[in-house]
């Protein structure tokens, strides 16, 4: 795709090219020996040799130095050059073994046809040559150990014809695991794989059901004729009768099978579906089973008879195997004008859903046809994202550029998506995006090489798609807005051909890992994702007028830079920077200034003169001169370089021991080493007085730099760990060197390979090491120890193992855990004095990440503790004592996050989290305990050695030292409580004294709970403050606090405030109870005129008080209640709402509802008792009240009855005496009112305006509203005032309550 726009030479020159005999220099490194070079010249010839002598890829002195820059090993670690492929893996030596005998028995090793693939959800590499299929994990740095080779059983019948041609095979491979996610997918390596492949020109199909499996792997083949729908063929190779040319299709024209799809359907029976699809139209399904394989022929709607020659291209599957979807069993399948989609039925059928036309007449679609420009349009390959949303299909248009009249390929990228609703069945997709070109001019080539071109999505940066072309090259594609950048994958020798490329899948969720490429001759490589972003160039912009112009450069040229990148486009652009800036802020990547580099080199100086000599004379101006301290954080120079010294890597380790690597002492000494140069480089800090200048300035970057420390010690001791481990099972496996890997495989050493894989896959510069060379080597990432912790526990415990290895598995990996993090504690307690104040800084051992896994490990222990029955006595009490260790450092763990969270006013939700996971851990370790106190009771009453309560405090005591330290308060009261032990409850309420009371409020709010008021009014004279503290929440206890402290003021207040309380929670009974269950029990009226009572008695008891206001507001409240008692009572309503404390404007209310003279006149008895305030705000409600009694009486017909019988003043008295509104009148405005101790109600509503031009309302106003006041308005406002005057000799007739 990137050669030069002159007349490519036929695909097949490339592997005819007249051998040269090139000599290289004698003083390379690389070049082997004399003999060994001649040797390999004549007995293993490679074509198209490079100048550099550079030895083949399975030379004896095969070197992974010599193919990638030494810096890639030495300390800078992940600072190296990035935009340069990476070396992951080397082939199988057995794979090395066929090439090398099968090129020796090939006259033209040119004309051998090898082929290979990779398979992205099982993490497998498949390679093809002669007669053998091998198979092998590309993850694994020791591709060797894992390699299955398989057979191809159809070799033997015809030697010498193209079945030998292993381009001539369709591989695919079937994982018999269908958990979901990226931490199920990153532990697929142990699940059993099927292999299905079918041999282009005969369909013939072969199926091995499981290729790890113990047993030797047998194939399931199948030879009959395609026309035989529904035939069975048999598990063993038979003979067959027909030609290599195979099944002729029903078309005319013969064509070759192009793609092939499986998926597994019964894991249980080992039973897939594989699907293949050929050029001339034709679609199989293939059932593959152990006992035998069925063939059908798809016949496809008669609408899909006129697509073009060449078509359909490509099969793919709508979900990935990991995904449990509905639709799993759904596949796309491309032609020249539609995307169409099949699904598989329950009975095993194949029908179509529905097809969407990505070439027509409609543009927002797909690509719209028959422009000006256009000839022809090639739809290519069609690619799934792995959650099925997102389609992608690589597209070749051949134009007539007009001003020339020549003709050229634009290559682009068409994304579409699943509609929302869609109504049509033709328009079921829609664009996700324009069109993206990614090369708008390349020359045209034919049909066959347009056709060879195969896309790859998914990989590493998102959105980047990968395209492999014919000839063997691939390019990745990366589109960024109107931007887009190409990188081509290629190498500094001759690694022949691209066969395919894959994606590394990612360990976490929804992420894309990187992309990865399988080689002819140089093994697996893999593409950093910095290298696409900053080392890809603009596409080709080449001219069709003229040929080899200047801006065009050479097939050569482009070979000649190393990894061909071009330099030039790449300097000479001048949006670049921006572009390298968004990118690197977009994948979290540090970029240095000059000034940035400067400053670390000049560090890097002056520590190894320090190393050397000892002196540090004007270190520290020299550094702050060169902004060594403007960054603080990771970026900082000085934080920098403490990760490089403690996460180097070791030079002289290799990749070829595997698991034996543990067992070698270079891993110890290496760490070793680089404790004591960090030591040194701390010392360095110390005396050139860097140390005082980041304590002050940069604390975060002082910080990194000692947790490095710590992470550093944590690693020792857990390589210390690993040691003990391998140790204890040398001694019942023998020597180490001797036992198997599965022997020396434990779950510290499973985890281990977890966290070094995962670290590979973010860092492909490590993907040539091996996992535990990673692990050690990356100290500063220990965090990831917790975080596959978390991810993977069910892949590193697995539920189908014994329960006793769970046990012991478990038991394991608390233990690193508890080690790390010890170490870490140990190493930061005696390096105390060198930290910065830590206030808003959260160390690395309380990370989210670290709590999650620690959690994890410990939650599964627990629910191992609830096996109850399945577990002996001492398994139990093993998981017990390493989970009562892994508790401390769990909630070290959890309270220092929450600490540093509350500290930088974070969410509090953490914290919350954390006592709720005390509380639950703690619970269940005091359970058990009690379990084994049981226990240990019965062998007491043999032995009667020790007494009940000193074998209950041995075996609590660490579980209370755990609880003290971490507000364990419920524990720590349930302890006390079973042992019935006084004293201790009384030790720790004075040990554990905290805000808001500490344990001691606790206690009180137990013994509150449970109704035993006396103790704990008894126990809190001994815990005065934190009485009181309690008290203020509890009111109805206070009073008899305060009685006790002789407070009769403050208990009036109280116990007033008590009786009149609102709240129902804060009422309880105040009679003691002996039930331990809470009751929600209602004061009753009774209650509270107790309540106010003793408020009376408490005033007049302080003789300091005035009390006689304070006596008055109390009796107008006992009248209140009084009042509400036999309002109540005509109230239909439940016990709870009859005792419920009614409001005084709910009484009033309540007085207006119930028609009669005397609730009206109670109405103002009501407002009496309140106080003054309380009638301004209820103004209206009081003209309410008097509207009201005037409508008690019929004054029309009193009217009529003075004016008939011609009452005297002394009638006129007698007759109105007994009127609702004399009596109110009497009650609220007269000598002898009810409210003399608060106001009067003239302040508020006069009876009648005494200034005419005043605006205030009175009760005359009120009146004049009334229907009858035109006629009998004298008579009322008479009655008012006759009320307020009235004189004690004249008494009114008795109003007794209606209610009684």
């Amino acid at each position: 795709m990137f050669s030069p726009l002159t007349k490519r030479p036929k695909q097949s020159s490339r592997t005819h090219k007249t051998p040269l005999h090139r000599a290289a220099p004698s003083d390379s490194p690389v070049t082997p020996a004399t003999h060994s070079r001649e040797l390999a010249n004549r007995d293993n010839f490679i074509s198209d040799r490079p100048a550099t002598g550079t030895p083949a890829p399975w030379a004896p002195r095969l070197s992974v130095l010599a193919r990638v820059s030494p810096v890639n090993n030495g300390e800078k670690g992940d600072d190296t050059d990035q935009l340069k492929p990476v070396f992951v893996g080397e082939f199988p030596q057995l794979v090395r073994d066929e090439q090398t005998r099968f090129s020796r028995n090939n006259t033209h090793p040119g004309d051998v046809c090898v082929s290979g693939g990779m398979d992205k959800e099982t993490c497998l590499s498949w390679f093809i040559t002669g007669t053998k299929l091998f198979v092998w994990s590309h993850l694994t740095t020791l591709p060797s150990r894992k390699c299955v080779v398989l057979e191809l059983p159809f070799a033997n019948q015809d030697s010498g014809s193209a079945l030998q041609d292993g381009k001539s095979w369709l591989v695919s491979v079937v994982s018999w695991d269908t958990s979901t996610g990226a931490p199920s997918r990153a532990a697929r390596s142990h699940s059993p794989i099927g292999i299905v492949i079918v041999n282009r020109k005969t369909r013939g199909v072969v199926f091995w059901s499981d290729i790890f499996s113990s047993q030797e792997a047998l194939p399931v083949t199948s030879l009959g004729s395609f026309d035989e729908s529904g035939m069975y063929s048999s598990p063993k190779v038979r003979k067959s009768s027909r030609q290599s040319n195979g099944i002729r299709s029903n078309r005319s024209g013969y064509s070759d099978l192009n793609a092939l799809i499986t998926t597994p359907v019964d894991t249980t029976e080992r039973l897939c579906i594989a699907v293949a699809c050929s050029s001339s139209g034709e679609l199989w399904q293939f059932t593959c089973t152990p006992t035998g394989i069925k063939s059908n022929q798809i016949h496809l709607d008669s609408s899909t008879s006129s697509m073009s020659e060449g078509y359909p291209r490509s099969l793919v599957w709508r979900f990935s195997q990991g995904l449990a979807r509905e639709s799993c069993c759904q596949f796309f399948m491309l032609t020249d004008c539609y995307i169409h989609c099949f699904t598989i039925e329950p009975d095993l059928t194949v029908s179509e859903v529905w097809r969407h036309e990505i070439v027509g007449t409609d543009g927002d679609s797909g690509i719209k046809k028959d422009l000006a420009s256009q000839k022809q349009i090639w739809p290519l390959d069609l690619q799934v994202d792995d959650q099925g949303k997102v389609i992608t299909v690589l597209v070749a248009t051949i134009c007539m550029d007009r001003a020339s009249s020549s003709s050229y390929t634009q290559y682009s990228l068409l994304t579409l998506q699943q509609k929302t609703e869609s109504g049509k069945e033709e328009r079921v997709l829609e664009k996700q995006a324009p069109i993206q070109v990614i090369i708008p001019k390349a020359r045209v080539e034919d049909k066959d090489f347009l056709f060879s071109m195969k896309l790859r999505v998914g990989g590493r940066p998102q959105g980047s798609a990968m395209i492999l072309s014919g000839d063997g090259t691939a390019t990745v594609c990366y589109c960024q807005g109107n931007s887009t950048r190409l990188y081509k994958f290629d190498l500094p020798y001759d690694a022949c051909e691209v066969l395919d490329a894959s994606v590394l899948s990612s360990t976490d969720e929804h992420e894309c890992g990187a992309w990865t490429v399988l080689t002819e001759k140089a093994g697996v490589w893999a593409i950093p994702e910095k290298a696409v972003l900053l080392g890809g160039v603009k596409p080709p912009e080449r001219s069709l007028s003229r040929k080899e112009s200047s801006n065009e450069r050479s097939r050569d040229e482009t070979r000649s830079t190393p990894y061909g990148i071009d330099r030039t486009a790449r300097l000479g652009d001048s949006d670049l920077q921006n572009s390298e800036d968004k990118v690197i802020a977009k994948i979290g990547v540090f970029r240095q200034t000059a000034r940035d580099e400067e400053s670390e080199a000049l560090l890097g100086q002056l520590f190894e003169n320090f190393l050397l000599s000892g002196e540090v004379d004007g270190s520290l101006g020299k550094l702050r001169q060169s902004g060594a301290f403007d960054r603080d954080g990771e970026t900082n120079v000085f934080a920098r370089k403490s990760k490089s010294i403690v996460d180097t890597l070791a030079k002289h380790w290799t990749t070829t021991r595997g698991a034996e690597i543990v067992a070698m002492t270079v891993v110890s000494t290496q760490l070793v080493e680089k404790q004591q140069k960090h030591e040194k480089f701390l010392q360095f800090l110390a005396l050139s007085k860097c140390h005082e200048e980041l304590c002050s300035k940069q604390r975060h970057s002082l910080q990194i730099i000692l947790e490095n420390g710590e992470k550093l010690a944590a690693m020792i001791q857990l390589r210390e760990l690993q040691n003990l481990i391998n140790q204890s099972r040398s001694g019942r496996f023998g020597s180490p060197h001797a036992a198997s890997e599965d022997q020396l495989s434990c779950a510290l050493w499973d985890l281990i390979q977890f966290v070094g894989e995962r670290a590979r896959r973010n860092t492909v510069l490590l993907m040539d090491r091996d996992n535990a060379e990673v692990f050690y080597s990356k100290v500063s990432e220990i965090e990831e120890v917790f975080y596959c912790l978390n991810k993977q526990l069910e892949h590193i415990i697995r539920a189908e193992q014994p329960l006793g290895m769970q046990v012991q598995r478990a038991c394991e990996l608390s233990n690193a855990c508890v080690s790390i993090l010890r170490a870490a504690l140990d190493y930061k307690s005696e390096h105390q004095m060198w930290y910065p104040p830590l206030e808003g800084l959260l160390p690395w051992h309380s990370q989210p990440v670290v709590c999650n896994g620690l959690w994890c490990i410990g939650s599964f222990m627990l629910h191992l503790l609830t096996e109850g029955s399945r577990i002996d006595i001492s398994a139990k009490s093993e998981i017990y004592m390493h989970l009562e260790v892994l508790t401390e450092v769990l909630l070290e763990a959890f309270a220092g996050s929450a600490t540093a969270k509350l500290e930088r006013e974070e969410d509090k939700a953490l914290l919350d989290e954390y006592w709720t996971r005390r509380d639950t851990i703690l619970d269940c370790l005091y359970q058990q305990a009690r379990e084994f106190m049981e226990a240990d009771f019965q062998s007491v009453k043999e032995t009667a050695e020790m007494t009940d309560e000193n074998i209950f405090k041995n075996r609590c005591s660490d579980l209370l030292s755990i609880a003290k330290r971490h507000a364990g308060y419920k524990i720590m009261w349930r302890i006390c409580y079973d042992l019935n032990d006084t004293g201790l409850l009384r030790n720790l309420m004075h040990e554990g004294l905290g805000p808001q009371g500490g344990f001691s409020y606790f206690v009180f709010q137990q013994l509150y709970d449970m109704k035993q008021f006396s103790k704990l009014l008894r126990l809190g004279e001994e815990f005065q403050d934190e009485l009181v503290i309690f008290l203020k929440r509890h009111s109805d206890l206070l009073w008899l606090h305060q009685v006790f402290l002789h407070q009769f003021s403050s208990t009036s207040g109280t116990l007033h405030s008590l009786a009149l309380a609102q709240d129902e929670e804060s009422m309880t009974a105040t009679n003691e109870r002996t039930v331990s269950e809470s009751e929600d029990v209602q004061p009753t009226f009774a209650d509270r005129k107790r309540f106010l009572n003793l408020s009376k008695i408490a005033y007049l008891a302080d003789k300091d008080a005035d009390s006689k206001s304070i006596v008055e507001r109390i009796e107008a409240d006992l009248k209140l209640l009084k009042l509400q008692e036999e309002l109540t009572k005509a109230l239909p309503s439940d016990e709870q709402t009859r005792n419920r404390l009614f409001r005084p404007e709910e009484l009033i209310e309540i007085c207006l509802s119930i028609q009669g003279r005397w609730t009206a006149i109670k109405a103002f008895e009501v407002f009496a008792w309140t106080s003054c305030s309380f009638r301004e705000k209820h103004r209206s409600l009081l003209e309410e009240c008097w509207r009201n009694a005037a409508d008690q009486e019929d004054w029309d017909r009193l009217h009529q009855a003075s004016a008939n019988e011609g009452w005297s003043d002394k009638e006129t008295l007698q007759n109105l005496k007994n009127t609702a509104l004399f009596q109110a009148s009497k009650r609220c405005y007269g000598p002898n009112r009810v409210n003399a101790f608060d106001g009067n109600f003239a302040q508020v509503l006069p009876l009648r305006r005494e200034n005419p031009e005043d605006k205030t309302s009175s009760v005359e106003d009120v009146l004049m509203s009334h229907r009858d006041f035109a006629e009998a308005g004298k008579l009322m406002l008479t009655a008012i005032m006759l009320g307020c005057a009235e004189e004690d000799g004249i008494a009114a007739e008795d109003l007794s309550s209606p209610m009684e």
